[in-house]
């Protein structure tokens, strides 16, 4: 057995919320199946260039819809499990070194990665199961993204990764994926820019000068909606803007096919900035 797992980023500095991540886990017993059905997918809508969130416009709306639907039904038979990390606005990290500020981006995509699918609870059997990463191309330099690599390779020698019988068997598998390459991890970005364009309630915009929203954004809007009705078909009641619970039970970290995390800094101070803009 192992899991692949896709990640990338969005926004990080949103009119509310920014520091946005995002996973895609694949076990490898649904992999091929999952790419297969998606690239085919693709091909009969016509999609022969890259999926991205940004790429969304009217013209293209449906075929949006109709991979989304795809994509979420492999979600909803837990064949792929997707998590979706982000910070508010209203809180700032206390106490933090020039050091921790530089490396804020990795510190937390390492948190990330560490702690949202709940990687501790995911081996029942206890067989050895070997962990395949793939981030989206690194935005920083060489020596930054080679030290973070070292970081998530060194994940298997801590307590909850021995216990539960997970490693990666070499730093060479952690990779940088170009997501042309990657059917899922296109599918991924385009539900992680909908949650983020709406949290920044980005679905509002009016363009100045104009009286209407326009027609990229409605495009958008409508295919927000869609993944919203399909996560709430997964977990009913989901609130987007609020870590999902476990409801008693913390083998959900793993069990739920698709979660969000709120990541709060336990050390942390009221952003007066951000209130004072918002009373405004």
């Amino acid at each position: 057995m192992q899991y692949i797992v896709y990640c990338d980023e969005s926004e990080k500095n949103g009119a509310y919320f920014g520091n946005f991540y995002g996973g895609a886990l694949v076990r490898s017993i649904h992999f091929q199946e999952v790419r297969t059905k998606l690239e085919s997918k693709k091909q009969e809508l016509n999609l022969f260039g890259e999926v991205k969130w940004q790429k969304v416009t009217p013209h293209y709306l449906d075929k949006y819809m109709l991979l989304m639907e795809e994509f979420f039904n492999f979600i909803q038979q837990d064949k792929v499990k997707i998590r979706i990390m982000f910070t508010h606005n209203m809180f700032n990290p206390a106490q933090l070194s020039k050091e921790q500020r530089d490396n804020e981006y990795f510190l937390l995509y390492y948190q990330f990665f560490k702690h949202a699918f709940g990687f501790r609870y995911s081996n029942k059997s206890n067989n050895p199961i070997s962990i395949y990463p793939f981030f989206d191309q690194l935005p920083d330099t060489k020596e930054k993204n080679e030290k973070f690599k070292d970081f998530i390779y060194n994940l298997q020698y801590q307590e909850e990764f021995i216990e539960a019988n997970l490693f990666i068997h070499s730093k060479d598998d952690i990779a940088e994926a170009k997501s042309h390459n990657h059917v899922i991890l296109q599918c991924l970005d385009v539900v992680l820019g909908s949650i983020e364009f709406r949290l920044n309630e980005k679905h509002k915009v009016i363009p100045d000068g104009k009286k209407r929203r326009g027609k990229r954004t409605v495009a958008k809007h409508e295919l927000y909606k869609l993944i919203n009705k399909r996560i709430r078909e997964v977990y009913p009641n989901f609130n987007v803007g609020e870590s999902t619970g476990i409801k008693g039970n913390p083998e959900n970290k793993w069990d739920h096919p698709y979660r969000h995390w709120k990541f709060t800094p336990v050390d942390r101070h009221l952003n007066k900035q951000y209130l004072a803009k918002n009373k405004k």
